[in-house]
């Protein structure tokens, strides 16, 4: 398929920007490791793109055992991941489990062109002449780059990806394969790297063999993707712990579709009698899923209460269909509130030293979506002493205090931030800390205590003879 001049461009830029990783006579790290084969399965179908990786690797040098093995990536690619993993396979076929490997980012070797590592902590070293599978998953956010960069609203979006037909490796790579997930059949041009081929919503890149370390071949895609580009550029959740009975969960959104920018005027009248032509790249409607037996559930913005909302609930989930007042198009925002309670024994348990702890689920409900930066806070029970969370990704810790109805001291609260969360980061995380039963009583005898001196006051008014007459 003949690319159009803009295509061409964009990809001679490319070409200069990375042409300095091709291969280059660079000195291999200390464990003599190659990729057997690799193969590539890149989804594009949403705003969201997620790269699965498969790699049998083998030592074939006489080097001690490897410990690690370094994953590579383009500087430009490394500021959009929001999520890496790595696991290694055990067993064949059913049996087939699945280890989770330490990742962590690291220095690495020297490398062309700003090369960035990250480093795969292997469970058991890998001696001379034995192999493993590695299976990898990354997660890229904002990696999709709208062209044109504005459009009518009868006009469908179309978008870049870059990357590269072979895998970036510090490794030799016998063989691989890259295989690329579009939304549609739609696909306005691509860059060929022979061989390739396109058949339906996949487009393939190889096989290929024997390619050097840090090899590497630019490509970019443009295809239609009118999936909801919905990015929330702030949210903030506090979940507010009483011991009496509940959690009380409010969420701040601040949402934004981040597709294509939206020109011209916009009619009701169009987006309503064609619906499948007009606008079909906005989204008027998202589901955020909810944990069961939720209850007292409230969406409102700015103006007051939202009354197109649609709550459906069962025994395992419960999922919230939310309609703003207005469908997004590209660039255009929405501010609004989501609350609801639950009941506390769901959540809140008490562990084998006596501490008290919240098990919680870390992210954002709204499916599907990019958040920018996430800001969870727990807010405990006046009289918490010394707590701490455990979440199973690096994120931001720290405490505040804050003050509501009858408080004496405050409530510590703890808050956790996060920039670049994806839907992958909804896992369960603990927050801990140390409550004494008695503190419960705190409020009520306050309250008793200000009636029983307004009784007594009372009281005595009226049997008090303030009068100056004798």
């Amino acid at each position: 398929m003949e690319a159009p001049a803009g295509l061409r461009l964009a990809l001679v830029f490319a070409v200069l920007v990375h042409f300095s990783l091709l291969p280059t006579s660079y000195s291999l790290s200390s464990q003599d490791l190659q990729i057997v084969s690799a193969e590539r399965r890149i989804d594009l179908t949403s705003h969201i793109t997620r790269v699965y990786l498969t790699l049998k690797v083998e030592n074939t040098g006489t080097s001690p055992p490897a410990s690690e093995i370094l994953l590579a990536f383009p500087p430009t690619e490394v500021d959009h991941i929001a999520l890496l993993k790595a696991a290694v396979t055990v067993g064949k076929k059913k049996k087939k489990s699945y280890l989770p490997l330490d990742v962590k980012p690291s220095e690495g070797p020297e490398a062309p062109n700003e090369t960035k590592f990250f480093t795969v902590l292997l469970l058991n070293p890998l001696s001379v002449g034995e192999s493993l599978t590695l299976e990898v998953l990354y997660v890229l956010t904002h990696s999709l780059e709208p062209f044109p960069l504005e459009i009518s609203q009868s006009e469908p979006q179309l978008v870049y990806y870059h990357d590269s037909a072979i895998l970036l490796s510090p490794y030799h790579i016998k063989q691989q394969i890259t295989v690329i997930k579009t939304p549609s059949t739609k696909v306005e041009s691509f860059s060929r790297v022979e061989p390739t081929d396109h058949t339906g919503t996949e487009l393939k890149y190889g096989p290929y063999e024997g390619r050097s370390p840090y090899s590497f071949s630019p490509i970019i895609i443009h295809f239609e993707n009118n999936n909801p580009f919905a990015v929330v550029e702030e949210l903030v959740r506090e979940v507010e712990i009483s011991h009496w009975g509940s959690l009380q969960i409010t969420e701040h959104y601040k949402l934004v579709h981040a597709g294509a920018q939206h020109k011209g005027v916009f009619s009701r009248v169009d987006y309503q009698s064609r619906p499948s032509l007009s606008g079909v790249s906005s989204f008027k409607h998202l589901i955020a899923r909810l944990p069961p037996r939720v209850h007292s559930v409230y969406y409102r913005d700015e103006i007051g209460n939202i009354s197109s909302s649609h709550l459906r609930k069962d025994s395992r989930k419960s999922e919230l269909e939310i309609e703003p007042r207005y469908p997004l198009f590209g660039g255009w925002k929405a501010t609004f509130v989501i609350g609801y309670g639950l009941p506390l024994q769901d959540f809140l348990f008490e562990s084998s030293d006596g501490r008290r702890y919240l098990n919680f689920t870390f992210g954002c409900p709204l499916a599907e979506t990019v958040v920018d930066k996430l800001t969870i806070k727990v807010v405990l029970p006046e009289g918490s002493k010394n707590p701490f969370a455990i979440v199973p990704f690096p994120v931001e810790q720290s405490l505040e205090t804050s003050y509501s109805y009858l408080d004496v001291v405050g409530r510590t609260v703890v808050v956790l931030e996060k920039k670049n969360v994806v839907p992958e980061h909804n896992s369960p995380f603990q927050v801990y800390y140390n409550f004494n039963p008695i503190c419960m009583l705190a409020e009520p005898l306050m309250l008793a205590s200000v009636f029983f001196f307004l009784f007594v006051a009372c009281v005595a008014y009226l049997h008090i003879d303030l009068s100056i007459r004798k």
